[in-house]
Protein backbone atom coordinates (compact mmCIF):
# COMPACT_ATOMS: atom_id res chain seq x y z
CA UNK A 1 0.00 0.00 0.00
CA UNK A 2 1.46 3.65 -0.39
CA UNK A 3 2.87 5.39 2.20
CA UNK A 4 1.10 8.19 2.76
CA UNK A 5 2.37 11.73 4.36
CA UNK A 6 0.20 15.40 4.27
CA UNK A 7 0.28 18.49 5.78
CA UNK A 8 -1.83 19.96 8.63
CA UNK A 9 -2.85 24.03 7.48
CA UNK A 10 -3.79 25.22 10.54
CA UNK A 11 -7.30 27.18 10.01
CA UNK A 12 -8.54 28.25 13.72
CA UNK A 13 -6.68 28.11 17.20
CA UNK A 14 -7.57 28.81 20.67
CA UNK A 15 -10.39 26.75 20.58
CA UNK A 16 -12.22 25.07 23.40
CA UNK A 17 -12.11 21.09 22.86
CA UNK A 18 -14.04 20.86 19.32
CA UNK A 19 -16.70 17.96 19.65
CA UNK A 20 -17.88 18.32 15.63
CA UNK A 21 -16.14 19.54 12.19
CA UNK A 22 -18.58 19.86 9.12
CA UNK A 23 -19.70 22.47 6.47
CA UNK A 24 -23.02 23.72 5.80
CA UNK A 25 -24.54 26.42 3.31
CA UNK A 26 -26.16 29.26 5.35
CA UNK A 27 -29.69 30.78 4.05
CA UNK A 28 -28.88 33.29 1.55
CA UNK A 29 -25.39 32.75 1.30
CA UNK A 30 -23.53 30.89 -1.39
CA UNK A 31 -20.77 29.98 -0.03
CA UNK A 32 -20.26 26.47 2.01
CA UNK A 33 -19.04 27.05 5.37
CA UNK A 34 -16.93 25.48 8.12
CA UNK A 35 -18.95 24.76 11.76
CA UNK A 36 -17.09 24.17 14.93
CA UNK A 37 -18.79 23.01 17.65
CA UNK A 38 -17.01 22.60 20.99
CA UNK A 39 -17.73 20.18 23.86
CA UNK A 40 -18.41 23.31 26.15
CA UNK A 41 -21.69 24.49 24.17
CA UNK A 42 -20.73 27.02 21.44
CA UNK A 43 -21.08 26.71 17.57
CA UNK A 44 -18.83 29.00 15.27
CA UNK A 45 -17.96 29.31 11.73
CA UNK A 46 -15.80 30.81 9.37
CA UNK A 47 -17.25 33.64 7.54
CA UNK A 48 -15.94 36.02 5.41
CA UNK A 49 -14.12 38.16 8.15
CA UNK A 50 -12.80 34.89 10.38
CA UNK A 51 -14.43 32.95 13.21
CA UNK A 52 -18.08 33.75 14.17
CA UNK A 53 -20.43 32.29 16.67
CA UNK A 54 -22.93 31.07 15.26
CA UNK A 55 -24.42 30.00 18.94
CA UNK A 56 -23.89 29.76 22.28
CA UNK A 57 -25.75 27.54 24.29
CA UNK A 58 -23.16 27.23 27.24
CA UNK A 59 -25.56 28.37 29.81
CA UNK A 60 -27.79 25.34 28.28
CA UNK A 61 -24.92 22.56 28.46
CA UNK A 62 -23.95 20.51 32.20
CA UNK A 63 -21.31 21.47 33.59
CA UNK A 64 -18.38 19.85 33.09
CA UNK A 65 -15.10 18.45 34.48
CA UNK A 66 -16.23 17.22 37.08
CA UNK A 67 -13.79 13.46 36.81
CA UNK A 68 -10.61 15.48 37.29
CA UNK A 69 -11.24 17.51 34.22
CA UNK A 70 -12.01 14.77 31.87
CA UNK A 71 -15.70 14.66 30.42
CA UNK A 72 -17.59 12.59 27.87
CA UNK A 73 -20.66 14.84 28.09
CA UNK A 74 -21.45 18.30 26.71
CA UNK A 75 -22.44 19.47 23.42
CA UNK A 76 -21.97 15.99 21.69
CA UNK A 77 -23.67 16.34 18.08
CA UNK A 78 -24.70 18.86 15.95
CA UNK A 79 -26.46 18.10 12.12
CA UNK A 80 -27.97 20.36 9.31
CA UNK A 81 -30.78 19.39 7.57
CA UNK A 82 -30.07 18.62 4.32
CA UNK A 83 -32.33 21.18 3.22
CA UNK A 84 -30.64 23.76 5.52
CA UNK A 85 -30.13 26.34 2.72
CA UNK A 86 -34.13 27.09 2.58
CA UNK A 87 -35.62 25.81 5.90
CA UNK A 88 -32.75 26.54 8.10
CA UNK A 89 -33.35 23.85 10.27
CA UNK A 90 -30.61 22.27 12.75
CA UNK A 91 -29.86 19.44 15.47
CA UNK A 92 -28.30 19.11 18.59
CA UNK A 93 -27.58 16.74 20.85
CA UNK A 94 -26.12 17.63 24.28
CA UNK A 95 -26.08 16.81 28.15
CA UNK A 96 -28.67 19.23 29.58
CA UNK A 97 -27.05 22.04 33.02
CA UNK A 98 -28.70 21.19 36.58
CA UNK A 99 -29.51 17.18 35.48
CA UNK A 100 -26.60 15.85 37.30
CA UNK A 101 -27.23 12.79 39.19
CA UNK A 102 -25.42 10.14 41.53
CA UNK A 103 -24.71 7.74 38.69
CA UNK A 104 -26.14 3.64 38.41
CA UNK A 105 -23.59 2.11 40.24
CA UNK A 106 -22.11 3.62 43.44
CA UNK A 107 -18.53 1.62 42.34
CA UNK A 108 -16.44 1.30 38.73
CA UNK A 109 -17.38 -1.57 37.45
CA UNK A 110 -15.51 -4.72 36.44
CA UNK A 111 -16.62 -8.39 35.67
CA UNK A 112 -16.14 -11.41 37.09
CA UNK A 113 -16.33 -14.97 35.54
CA UNK A 114 -16.59 -16.27 39.23
CA UNK A 115 -19.13 -14.57 40.09
CA UNK A 116 -22.26 -14.55 38.31
CA UNK A 117 -23.44 -11.63 39.72
CA UNK A 118 -21.87 -9.34 38.23
CA UNK A 119 -22.33 -10.82 34.95
CA UNK A 120 -26.34 -10.42 34.97
CA UNK A 121 -26.53 -6.71 36.88
CA UNK A 122 -29.61 -4.44 36.37
CA UNK A 123 -30.26 -0.51 35.92
CA UNK A 124 -32.42 -0.30 38.52
CA UNK A 125 -34.21 2.13 39.97
CA UNK A 126 -33.47 4.79 36.69
CA UNK A 127 -35.38 7.65 38.19
CA UNK A 128 -32.88 8.34 40.75
CA UNK A 129 -29.91 6.22 40.52
CA UNK A 130 -28.52 8.35 36.78
CA UNK A 131 -25.73 10.65 36.07
CA UNK A 132 -27.57 12.86 33.70
CA UNK A 133 -29.96 13.59 30.98
CA UNK A 134 -28.88 14.02 27.43
CA UNK A 135 -31.53 16.18 25.01
CA UNK A 136 -31.79 16.08 20.99
CA UNK A 137 -33.25 19.14 19.90
CA UNK A 138 -33.84 20.45 16.72
CA UNK A 139 -33.69 24.32 15.99
CA UNK A 140 -34.21 27.06 13.38
CA UNK A 141 -32.19 29.83 11.99
CA UNK A 142 -35.03 32.31 10.81
CA UNK A 143 -34.16 34.38 8.70
CA UNK A 144 -32.62 37.56 9.09
CA UNK A 145 -32.64 36.44 12.99
CA UNK A 146 -30.65 34.18 15.75
CA UNK A 147 -31.03 30.55 16.22
CA UNK A 148 -34.17 29.83 17.54
CA UNK A 149 -34.61 26.19 19.73
CA UNK A 150 -38.29 24.75 17.79
CA UNK A 151 -38.58 21.68 19.78
CA UNK A 152 -36.88 18.82 21.87
CA UNK A 153 -37.20 15.11 20.12
CA UNK A 154 -35.77 13.07 22.78
CA UNK A 155 -34.45 13.17 26.15
CA UNK A 156 -32.57 10.51 27.27
CA UNK A 157 -31.30 9.39 31.21
CA UNK A 158 -27.98 8.04 30.98
CA UNK A 159 -26.88 5.61 33.56
CA UNK A 160 -23.23 7.00 33.59
CA UNK A 161 -20.73 9.90 32.51
CA UNK A 162 -19.17 8.09 29.35
CA UNK A 163 -20.17 6.86 26.22
CA UNK A 164 -23.20 9.07 25.41
CA UNK A 165 -22.08 8.74 21.57
CA UNK A 166 -19.62 11.55 20.48
CA UNK A 167 -20.69 13.30 16.66
CA UNK A 168 -23.28 11.82 17.11
CA UNK A 169 -25.78 13.23 14.14
CA UNK A 170 -25.38 12.93 11.33
CA UNK A 171 -28.26 12.54 7.98
CA UNK A 172 -28.85 9.67 6.08
CA UNK A 173 -28.32 10.38 2.45
CA UNK A 174 -30.13 7.41 1.33
CA UNK A 175 -33.41 7.55 3.41
CA UNK A 176 -33.15 11.65 4.27
CA UNK A 177 -33.57 10.76 8.16
CA UNK A 178 -31.73 11.99 11.38
CA UNK A 179 -29.28 9.43 12.43
CA UNK A 180 -28.31 9.19 16.33
CA UNK A 181 -25.46 7.21 17.65
CA UNK A 182 -26.41 6.77 21.52
CA UNK A 183 -23.22 4.71 23.54
CA UNK A 184 -23.80 2.59 26.04
CA UNK A 185 -24.22 4.26 28.84
CA UNK A 186 -21.01 4.15 29.93
CA UNK A 187 -18.50 2.64 32.84
CA UNK A 188 -16.93 -0.04 31.61
CA UNK A 189 -17.68 -3.18 30.44
CA UNK A 190 -21.63 -2.20 29.74
CA UNK A 191 -22.19 -3.35 33.15
CA UNK A 192 -26.25 -3.63 32.50
CA UNK A 193 -25.70 -5.26 28.70
CA UNK A 194 -27.65 -2.63 27.55
CA UNK A 195 -26.13 -2.41 24.21
CA UNK A 196 -27.65 -5.90 23.07
CA UNK A 197 -31.55 -5.39 24.75
CA UNK A 198 -33.71 -4.57 21.78
CA UNK A 199 -35.39 -2.31 24.25
CA UNK A 200 -33.17 0.11 25.76
CA UNK A 201 -32.31 3.09 23.07
CA UNK A 202 -28.22 2.80 24.49
CA UNK A 203 -26.11 1.61 22.26
CA UNK A 204 -27.67 1.78 19.23
CA UNK A 205 -27.74 3.63 15.89
CA UNK A 206 -30.83 5.15 15.46
CA UNK A 207 -33.16 6.66 12.55
CA UNK A 208 -36.11 9.29 13.28
CA UNK A 209 -38.19 10.90 10.76
CA UNK A 210 -38.21 14.15 11.76
CA UNK A 211 -40.76 15.38 9.11
CA UNK A 212 -43.53 13.70 11.47
CA UNK A 213 -45.32 15.65 14.39
CA UNK A 214 -44.13 13.59 17.18
CA UNK A 215 -47.07 15.09 19.65
CA UNK A 216 -45.70 16.25 22.53
CA UNK A 217 -43.30 19.06 23.60
CA UNK A 218 -41.01 18.16 25.25
CA UNK A 219 -41.16 14.54 25.48
CA UNK A 220 -40.80 12.12 28.94
CA UNK A 221 -37.37 11.35 29.94
CA UNK A 222 -36.79 7.75 29.20
CA UNK A 223 -34.48 5.11 28.85
CA UNK A 224 -36.31 2.38 27.07
CA UNK A 225 -37.93 2.49 23.69
CA UNK A 226 -41.56 1.17 25.11
CA UNK A 227 -41.42 4.14 27.62
CA UNK A 228 -42.12 6.87 24.85
CA UNK A 229 -45.14 7.57 23.48
CA UNK A 230 -46.37 5.96 20.39
CA UNK A 231 -46.47 8.91 18.02
CA UNK A 232 -42.82 9.25 18.78
CA UNK A 233 -42.01 5.38 18.69
CA UNK A 234 -43.75 5.69 15.14
CA UNK A 235 -40.74 8.30 14.01
CA UNK A 236 -37.98 5.97 15.14
CA UNK A 237 -36.01 3.03 13.39
CA UNK A 238 -33.07 1.00 14.80
CA UNK A 239 -30.16 0.22 12.30
CA UNK A 240 -27.50 -1.72 14.31
CA UNK A 241 -27.27 -2.55 18.10
CA UNK A 242 -24.13 -3.59 20.12
CA UNK A 243 -22.54 -0.49 20.32
CA UNK A 244 -19.84 0.79 22.85
CA UNK A 245 -19.38 4.46 21.91
CA UNK A 246 -19.29 5.82 18.08
CA UNK A 247 -19.44 8.57 15.63
CA UNK A 248 -22.31 8.84 13.46
CA UNK A 249 -21.85 6.97 10.75
CA UNK A 250 -20.10 8.41 7.32
CA UNK A 251 -21.74 7.33 4.42
CA UNK A 252 -19.26 6.85 1.08
CA UNK A 253 -21.63 6.98 -2.30
CA UNK A 254 -19.62 3.95 -4.71
CA UNK A 255 -21.98 3.68 -7.84
CA UNK A 256 -25.48 3.79 -6.75
CA UNK A 257 -25.11 2.43 -3.43
CA UNK A 258 -23.83 3.56 -0.26
CA UNK A 259 -21.23 2.43 2.23
CA UNK A 260 -21.23 3.12 5.81
CA UNK A 261 -18.50 3.31 7.75
CA UNK A 262 -18.54 3.02 11.91
CA UNK A 263 -15.88 3.21 14.07
CA UNK A 264 -16.64 1.07 17.75
CA UNK A 265 -14.57 2.65 20.50
CA UNK A 266 -12.92 -0.25 22.39
CA UNK A 267 -12.47 -1.29 26.26
CA UNK A 268 -8.67 -2.81 26.65
CA UNK A 269 -7.67 -4.92 23.75
CA UNK A 270 -8.72 -3.09 20.02
CA UNK A 271 -10.87 -0.05 18.33
CA UNK A 272 -12.55 -0.97 15.67
CA UNK A 273 -13.93 0.19 12.26
CA UNK A 274 -16.59 -1.70 10.34
CA UNK A 275 -18.66 -1.29 7.00
CA UNK A 276 -21.91 -2.06 5.82
CA UNK A 277 -24.13 -1.57 2.76
CA UNK A 278 -27.16 -3.85 3.02
CA UNK A 279 -29.42 -3.13 6.04
CA UNK A 280 -32.92 -3.14 7.13
CA UNK A 281 -33.84 -0.85 10.09
CA UNK A 282 -36.22 -1.73 12.10
CA UNK A 283 -39.14 -0.02 13.11
CA UNK A 284 -39.53 0.58 17.24
CA UNK A 285 -43.06 0.03 16.99
CA UNK A 286 -41.75 -3.43 16.33
CA UNK A 287 -39.59 -4.22 18.27
CA UNK A 288 -41.85 -2.77 20.97
CA UNK A 289 -44.16 -5.73 20.05
CA UNK A 290 -41.88 -8.50 19.33
CA UNK A 291 -40.65 -7.75 22.88
CA UNK A 292 -43.64 -8.94 24.24
CA UNK A 293 -42.48 -12.63 22.57
CA UNK A 294 -38.94 -12.74 21.71
CA UNK A 295 -37.44 -10.22 24.04
CA UNK A 296 -33.65 -11.65 23.17
CA UNK A 297 -34.34 -12.69 19.34
CA UNK A 298 -32.37 -10.41 16.69
CA UNK A 299 -34.26 -9.27 14.34
CA UNK A 300 -33.27 -10.08 11.02
CA UNK A 301 -31.66 -7.37 8.94
CA UNK A 302 -30.31 -5.51 12.14
CA UNK A 303 -26.49 -4.64 12.26
CA UNK A 304 -24.79 -5.81 15.48
CA UNK A 305 -21.56 -5.11 16.41
CA UNK A 306 -21.35 -7.76 18.83
CA UNK A 307 -20.53 -5.67 22.30
CA UNK A 308 -20.31 -6.60 25.08
CA UNK A 309 -19.43 -10.05 24.07
CA UNK A 310 -17.06 -8.73 21.36
CA UNK A 311 -14.49 -7.02 21.46
CA UNK A 312 -14.25 -6.04 17.77
CA UNK A 313 -13.08 -9.31 16.56
CA UNK A 314 -12.36 -10.66 19.94
CA UNK A 315 -14.21 -11.93 22.56
CA UNK A 316 -14.47 -9.12 25.65
CA UNK A 317 -11.40 -9.49 28.06
CA UNK A 318 -10.20 -7.85 31.02
CA UNK A 319 -6.40 -7.74 31.75
CA UNK A 320 -4.54 -8.02 34.52
CA UNK A 321 -0.96 -8.18 35.39
CA UNK A 322 0.99 -11.37 35.37
CA UNK A 323 2.28 -12.40 39.08
CA UNK A 324 5.56 -13.64 38.11
CA UNK A 325 6.10 -10.81 35.60
CA UNK A 326 4.35 -7.58 35.68
CA UNK A 327 5.12 -6.34 32.86
CA UNK A 328 2.97 -9.02 30.80
CA UNK A 329 -0.71 -9.25 31.18
CA UNK A 330 -2.99 -12.17 31.36
CA UNK A 331 -6.21 -11.63 29.41
CA UNK A 332 -9.22 -13.55 30.52
CA UNK A 333 -12.67 -13.69 28.67
CA UNK A 334 -15.59 -11.43 30.42
CA UNK A 335 -18.56 -12.82 28.95
CA UNK A 336 -17.96 -16.05 27.42
CA UNK A 337 -21.35 -17.32 27.23
CA UNK A 338 -22.54 -14.09 25.37
CA UNK A 339 -19.69 -14.11 22.89
CA UNK A 340 -20.81 -17.78 22.07
CA UNK A 341 -23.64 -16.35 21.75
CA UNK A 342 -23.18 -13.75 19.25
CA UNK A 343 -20.25 -15.83 17.17
CA UNK A 344 -22.33 -15.95 14.25
CA UNK A 345 -24.86 -13.21 14.49
CA UNK A 346 -22.17 -9.94 14.66
CA UNK A 347 -20.95 -8.18 11.75
CA UNK A 348 -17.21 -8.58 11.72
CA UNK A 349 -15.34 -5.26 11.40
CA UNK A 350 -13.07 -4.39 8.28
CA UNK A 351 -10.13 -3.07 10.15
CA UNK A 352 -8.74 -3.25 13.81
CA UNK A 353 -6.01 -1.17 15.80
CA UNK A 354 -4.53 -2.56 19.02
CA UNK A 355 -3.84 -0.87 22.25
CA UNK A 356 -0.15 -3.33 22.19
CA UNK A 357 0.95 -3.02 18.87
CA UNK A 358 4.69 -4.13 18.62
CA UNK A 359 4.91 -3.79 14.58
CA UNK A 360 6.73 -1.66 12.48
CA UNK A 361 4.83 1.13 11.17
CA UNK A 362 1.65 0.53 13.45
CA UNK A 363 0.67 2.15 16.75
CA UNK A 364 -0.80 1.28 20.21
CA UNK A 365 -4.15 3.61 20.23
CA UNK A 366 -5.84 4.66 23.01
CA UNK A 367 -9.54 5.39 21.66
CA UNK A 368 -10.90 5.68 18.23
CA UNK A 369 -12.66 9.36 17.55
CA UNK A 370 -13.63 9.80 14.39
CA UNK A 371 -14.17 7.93 11.19
CA UNK A 372 -15.07 9.26 7.36
CA UNK A 373 -14.99 8.49 3.99
CA UNK A 374 -12.69 10.46 1.81
CA UNK A 375 -12.88 11.18 -1.90
CA UNK A 376 -10.31 13.84 -2.67
CA UNK A 377 -7.18 13.92 -4.02
CA UNK A 378 -4.47 13.30 -1.51
CA UNK A 379 -2.17 11.09 -3.09
CA UNK A 380 -3.21 7.89 -1.80
CA UNK A 381 -6.30 8.40 0.24
CA UNK A 382 -8.70 9.05 -2.72
CA UNK A 383 -11.66 6.52 -1.85
CA UNK A 384 -10.29 5.39 1.70
CA UNK A 385 -12.10 5.81 5.26
CA UNK A 386 -9.64 8.02 7.55
CA UNK A 387 -9.44 7.65 11.49
CA UNK A 388 -8.39 9.15 13.96
CA UNK A 389 -6.73 7.78 17.78
CA UNK A 390 -7.05 9.86 20.76
CA UNK A 391 -3.47 9.39 21.82
CA UNK A 392 -0.87 7.14 20.73
CA UNK A 393 0.87 5.36 23.85
CA UNK A 394 4.33 5.63 22.15
CA UNK A 395 4.42 9.40 22.19
CA UNK A 396 4.76 10.14 26.09
CA UNK A 397 5.51 12.49 27.40
CA UNK A 398 4.54 15.02 24.59
CA UNK A 399 1.10 12.85 23.30
CA UNK A 400 0.37 12.70 20.05
CA UNK A 401 -3.10 11.23 18.49
CA UNK A 402 -2.61 9.28 15.64
CA UNK A 403 -4.53 9.41 11.76
CA UNK A 404 -4.47 6.20 9.44
CA UNK A 405 -6.54 4.75 6.88
CA UNK A 406 -7.57 1.62 5.12
CA UNK A 407 -9.99 0.84 2.20
CA UNK A 408 -12.63 -1.29 1.57
CA UNK A 409 -11.98 -4.53 -0.38
CA UNK A 410 -13.63 -5.38 -3.42
CA UNK A 411 -14.34 -9.22 -1.93
CA UNK A 412 -15.49 -7.63 1.40
CA UNK A 413 -13.13 -9.50 3.26
CA UNK A 414 -11.16 -7.70 6.56
CA UNK A 415 -8.52 -5.50 5.80
CA UNK A 416 -4.97 -3.66 7.10
CA UNK A 417 -4.92 0.05 7.93
CA UNK A 418 -1.92 2.21 7.45
CA UNK A 419 -0.54 5.50 9.45
CA UNK A 420 -0.76 8.70 7.93
CA UNK A 421 2.45 10.78 8.61
CA UNK A 422 2.00 14.48 9.31
CA UNK A 423 4.25 16.98 8.71
CA UNK A 424 3.69 19.34 11.66
CA UNK A 425 5.25 20.06 14.56
CA UNK A 426 3.49 20.38 17.74
CA UNK A 427 6.51 21.35 20.02
CA UNK A 428 6.21 20.65 23.51
CA UNK A 429 2.69 20.83 23.45
CA UNK A 430 0.95 17.40 23.48
CA UNK A 431 -1.78 16.96 20.45
CA UNK A 432 -4.58 14.98 21.51
CA UNK A 433 -6.40 13.91 17.98
CA UNK A 434 -10.38 14.13 19.10
CA UNK A 435 -12.57 15.07 15.73
CA UNK A 436 -12.25 14.65 12.22
CA UNK A 437 -14.72 16.27 9.49
CA UNK A 438 -15.52 16.67 5.83
CA UNK A 439 -16.92 19.02 3.64
CA UNK A 440 -20.34 17.76 1.97
CA UNK A 441 -18.74 16.67 -1.19
CA UNK A 442 -16.14 14.95 1.07
CA UNK A 443 -13.46 15.73 -1.10
CA UNK A 444 -11.67 18.14 2.13
CA UNK A 445 -10.86 17.00 5.27
CA UNK A 446 -10.49 18.90 8.67
CA UNK A 447 -8.82 17.56 11.42
CA UNK A 448 -9.67 18.70 15.57
CA UNK A 449 -6.50 19.02 17.82
CA UNK A 450 -6.53 19.34 22.02
CA UNK A 451 -3.51 20.17 24.11
CA UNK A 452 -4.76 18.55 27.04
CA UNK A 453 -7.40 15.64 27.68
CA UNK A 454 -9.40 17.78 29.91
CA UNK A 455 -12.08 19.42 28.55
CA UNK A 456 -11.36 22.48 31.81
CA UNK A 457 -8.16 23.11 30.01
CA UNK A 458 -9.88 25.84 28.12
CA UNK A 459 -8.60 27.35 25.00
CA UNK A 460 -6.39 24.95 23.80
CA UNK A 461 -8.11 23.73 20.57
CA UNK A 462 -7.05 23.48 16.89
CA UNK A 463 -8.27 22.81 13.85
CA UNK A 464 -6.27 21.86 10.67
CA UNK A 465 -7.17 20.92 7.40
CA UNK A 466 -5.17 17.87 6.06
CA UNK A 467 -3.91 19.03 2.42
CA UNK A 468 -1.66 17.41 0.20
CA UNK A 469 2.43 17.64 1.30
CA UNK A 470 3.09 19.24 -1.84
CA UNK A 471 1.16 22.25 -0.95
CA UNK A 472 3.79 23.01 1.60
Amino acid sequence: MVKVKVGLRPIVRNLNLPTVIKTAILPGDSVERLFIATQVGEIFFLGNEGLRTFLDIRHRVLKLGGFGGYDERGLLGLAFHPHFYSNGLFYLHYSVAGTQGPGALPEPFEPDPCNPDTLNLKWINRETQYDHIDTIEEWILPSNGQPQMRRTLLRLRRPFMNHNGYNSLTFSPETGRLVITTGDGGSAFDPFNLSQDNLEISGKIIEMDISKNIGINPPPIVTRFNELPTTIQETLTVIAKGVRNMSSPSFQRIQNQFVKYAGNVGQDLVESIFAFIQYRPIPVTQLVQNYLTKPKANPRGLINFGWRGWEGAFPTSFMRKCAANSSLNQKTIAFYNEAIALSGKRLQPLTSYFHEDPRPNKFSGTALTSVQAYMGKIPGLMGSVVFTDFAQKESAPHVRGALAYTYLRPDGRQNDFWVIETNYDFGPQSAYFVSLGTNLDQTRLFLGVYGSSKVTDFHQGTVFEIVPLENF
